[in-house]
């Protein structure tokens, strides 16, 4: 079959190539999926550029942790799928439910993604999608819809009708973000350097939107469309970059949700602004197959369409690859892996 490989020590595009591998083998629990298509989150890219937190990978391995594509066949003990089903993997394999562990694996790193023709996985680590949902947009869910779904949904305070969320940039988990927001009944701001990314968002709903370009001071810009008030969640993307502007958005009692790094880090993190107004800030890890499941519950009954911006043939995944570093891109990239 063919997959793509990051080769060990990368730290540049270079260390992406195309591979020949063999088609594996399902064991008694696991499902074969005959990949369709796969989406690109930014941690794919600090990962073949040697920049994500473990460094440089230690062994060749197949990129990216979200995919999705037809189980077509299965192990002797395998209960929840069958030839046909149409599915995703989880970005966490083994983390079913509950807390998460100290150490979990993950699709793409420590674990072998999903850029190849075909991949088996446990069958607990597999989740289905909607019928009428494409395999382009099936892709997209497994680590920026489940992390804005955990991050908005199920850590702690969920969002509520009237809530005040904000969204920073406008990627693949603030968007999902935006559209979780908005079904929930509640109020989104976004930011963003585009005003044409601005537009679209105003399109999905946002019922505010700043230029971080043209407004540096953004944290000021929140102030003034909430009267003063502040927000009530926060999708925080950029990480000590952007913690301090954050830190000075949210309102009384809210809570801004970590999730990402990627704005240029910033030496001022000082939490104090926190403590006056009682807020708060949580980490978020993706989340479990439960989570994924109770999402995609969510997104059927709301008709929620995954933000697919831009399909690359197979042959061009590294282009997709800098097209993700460019940022010059709304919601999710992917790539087709099979029709």
């Amino acid at each position: 079959m063919n997959a793509y490989v990051i080769r060990k020590g990368s730290t540049t595009l270079d260390g992406l190539q195309r591979v020949e591998r063999p088609v594996p083998l399902p064991g008694p629990n696991e499902v074969l999926i005959r990949v369709h298509a796969v989406s690109l989150n930014y941690r794919d890219h600090a990962i073949v550029t040697g920049q994500y937190f473990s460094g440089a990978i230690g062994r060749d391995t197949i990129p990216a942790s979200d995919g999705a594509g037809l189980v077509t066949s299965v192990g002797a003990n395998v209960t929840r799928f069958k030839a046909g089903d149409r599915v995703a993997g989880c970005f966490f394999q083994g983390w079913v439910d509950g807390p998460p562990a100290p150490m979990m694996n993950a699709l793409g790193v420590p674990l072998d993604g999903m850029l190849a023709e075909y991949v088996a996985l446990h069958q607990d680590g597999v989740v289905a999608i909607p019928s009428w949902m494409s395999f382009e947009e099936g892709a997209t869910l497994p680590c920026a819809g489940v992390t804005a779904w955990n991050a908005l949904m199920m850590c702690g305070t969920r969002v509520k009708p009237g809530d005040t969320v904000l969204c920073l940039g406008t990627g693949g988990v603030s968007i999902f973000g935006l559209q979780f927001a908005r079904a929930a009944g509640a109020r989104v701001i976004i930011t963003s350097s585009s005003g044409e990314k601005l537009e679209r968002a105003h399109a999905l709903g946002a019922s505010g939107g700043i230029n971080y370009k043209s407004h540096p001071d953004w944290e000021k810009e929140v102030m003034n469309l909430t009267d003063g008030r502040g927000v009530d969640h926060i999708l925080e993307v950029g990480g000590s970059g952007t913690l301090a502007r954050s830190y000075r958005s949210v309102g009384f009692g809210g809570k801004i949700v970590l999730i990402g790094f990627l704005a240029q880090p910033s030496a001022d993190t000082n939490p104090t602004p926190l403590m006056f107004r009682g807020a708060s800030l949580h980490g978020v890890r993706v989340g479990s197959r439960a989570m994924f499941e109770q999402m995609i519950a969510a997104i059927e009954v709301n008709r929620i369409k995954p933000v697919v911006d831009r399909v690359f043939p197979f042959d061009q995944a590294a282009e997709a690859w800098k097209c993700l570093a460019s940022g010059k891109f709304f919601g999710k990239l992917v790539i087709e892996v099979a029709r």
